[in-house]
Order: structure tokens, then sequence, then C-alpha cells
């Protein structure tokens, strides 16, 4: 007996193998385009992240007009901030790409932090020279993070936010207690510009130092009314105009900013928050100081408050960095301190 076999409907069979189809090609455009999509990302990781002078994996950060290189290889720093091609930090590119030896000091210059105060904190070379970690953690941000120190019983952090245009960089350290004790120490930016500049500290609040500046002399002597052909007061502003008799300067400014203009025709400005009613605990209870030795370098540091932490607490510190097209004097001339204050009025 023959067995005929049961009637199908051959449009049923075509609908069907059609969904199949359908969905396989889904999947297939699925897995094709999240292969492509991490094939993006890692492409754009790479472009982020370059061999700078020598220090492998610097991380960059960019817009039209502005470029800024993070070095996490040596010291979490900042080894360009340049505005249309013209960096305003000092790097010593003969001593770059070095990594860090426990026991032999390493050269560190351009946009380096650290923290203090100077004459009480131990040396501290994980955090100064060490080698960090670093990420980006939004677009054109990033964050460098210390290894754990124990001399100072602290790790830092610090995060790099530079703006969709124009050249303003928010810098902020956090100062984490990793230790089981208090500690108490504060921000202290040790930044190296370009040297022979022009720096401009507006005078705000009533100053301790008769002359609004205090000198450090043969090591640890503090001159509390020195006078100095280079440094004087004009127009509400203390004008550094040339290297004085002694490299390190202490102010104790509230006005929150100070600007230093570059043979290379840039303004730097570093704004920050001050805190009068706070205790600033460098010796001499100051909120900026100046390095202007008789060399290629100018070290800019604002300083923050004391920051008493206990174990597992920490505090962050912001510095915002601009920077602004301004000619330079030439000889004989001086700085428009109007001009300067307008132009910080505007970066913001």
């Amino acid at each position: 007996m023959l067995h005929t076999p049961p009637y199908s409907n051959g449009a049923d069979h075509r609908k069907e193998n059609s969904m199949l189809h359908s969905k396989l090609v889904c999947r297939v455009l699925l897995v094709t385009v999240l292969s492509t999509t991490g094939l993006i990302a890692d492409e754009q990781e790479r472009h982020n992240t370059i061999t700078f002078h020598g220090y492998p994996n610097c991380i960059l950060l960019e817009n039209a007009t502005t470029r800024v290189v993070l070095c996490p290889h040596s010291g979490g720093r900042v080894l360009e901030y340049a505005y249309r091609g013209k960096n305003a930090l000092y790097l010593e590119e003969q001593h770059t790409g070095q990594a860090y030896q426990p026991g032999k000091p390493a050269s560190m210059s351009a946009g380096r932090f650290d923290i203090g105060p100077e004459n009480k904190i131990p040396k501290r070379p994980l955090l100064w020279s060490g080698q960090w970690t670093g990420k980006r953690v939004g677009e054109r941000t990033a964050r460098l993070t210390s290894p754990r120190d124990q001399s100072t019983g602290t790790q830092l952090i610090r995060e790099f936010r530079l703006a969709a245009e124009g050249t303003h960089l928010e810098c902020k350290q956090t100062i984490v207690n990793i230790s089981d004790q208090v500690t108490e120490w504060c921000h202290w930016s040790r930044t190296f510009a370009r040297g022979n500049g022009i720096c401009i500290i507006p005078l705000q609040g009533i100053s301790k130092f008769p002359h609004h500046y205090v000198m450090y002399e043969n090591g640890n002597l503090i001159n509390t009314k020195p006078t100095d052909p280079q440094i004087r007061v004009r127009e509400g502003c203390l004008e550094i105009t040339g290297v004085p008799a002694n490299p390190k300067l202490g102010m104790d400014s509230q006005a929150g900013w100070f600007a230093y203009l570059m043979k290379n025709d840039l303004l730097f400005v570093k704004k920050f928050a001050v805190y009068p009613e706070r205790v600033y605990n460098e010796v001499a209870g100051l909120t900026i100081s100046i390095w202007y030795p008789a060399d290629r370098r100018v070290e800019l540091e604002p300083i923050g408050p004391r920051e008493r932490l206990r174990p597992g607490e920490s505090a962050a510190f912001t510095e915002h960095w601009y920077l602004q097209p301004m000619a330079f004097p030439t000889e004989g001339q001086n700085v428009d301190l109007q001009q300067v204050k307008a132009l910080a009025k505007q970066a913001h």
C-alpha cells in the first residue's frame, strides 16, 4: 500500500525559511556592529595613547586649538600644555623617557604637582617620580593614580579635563589618607613654565608681609621685608620682571589667580580657590610660591590649605589653567596690566 506524504503548503515553507534567514542576517549584523564598535574603541584608545619624548603610554587630550600630554610613566605629570603648537611648559627633553629607579634621583620637569608643606614632609620618591597608572575616564578627561606611599601615608589621584573649546584645563589633585594615623598635608603645585617671563600676582586681602612677598635666603632664612629691583608693586599687582637676588619667593594673596607672560607670546593663567579662614601650613603661610632662577624655567606654585585627614579620608584641590595669546613687551616697555586682568577675567 502506497503512503502519500501529508499535505504541505509550499508558501508556508518559504515564509518560515525567510524568517530564519532574516534572524540569521540580524545576528550576523549585530556581531559585526559589536566587533566594529570594539575595533573603533580600540583604535581610538591607541590614537589617544602616544609615546612622547621617550615616555610610553602617555595620554593625549586635545581640541581644535589645545593639546595636553599626560605622563603616568614617571610622576603623574603634564608634559605638554600647548596652544596652537606653542608649549607653555618647560620640558628637559634630554632627561625624559627614564623610568623611576628606587634610590636613584630622577629629573622631573614640565607640569609637576606635589604635596607639602615643604619643610616638614618626608621624602616621597614614589609620589614624586614613581610609575603611576593612567586611563581615560571620559571625553578629553583622564585620571592618573599614584602608588601607595608609606612614607607619607598617602595615595594621590589627579584628574585632568580639557574643555571642548579653548584652553581651559582643569587639574584636580585628591589626597587620600591610606595610613592608620591622621595626616596633615597640603596641595603644592610645582609647574615648570618657560623661563625669563614676567609674573603678575594681583594683590587682594591684607598681607602679612610689608612688601607683599617674602624671599628665602641662605637656605632656611626667610626675609619678610625684602627689596629687589626686579620685583615691584604696580596698579594693584606684584610684578616680577626678571631674575631676583634669590630665586624662591612666597606670597599670601587671596585673589585666587596669577598670570605669567612668556617670551613666546603666551599668557599662562592659573586660577584656584583661596580659603582665608583656614590654616596654610607652609612656614610663612603662603598661598603662592614663585621660583625664579637665572635659567630656562620658572616654577609656578599655587599652594592649598592644610588638609587634616583621618584614616580613609580624602580632600581635593583644583587648579584651572588657561593660555591666552599676548605679545611680550619689547625692552623698556611695561606689561599692560589692565590687559592681563581683562584676559584673566575672560578665562573661565
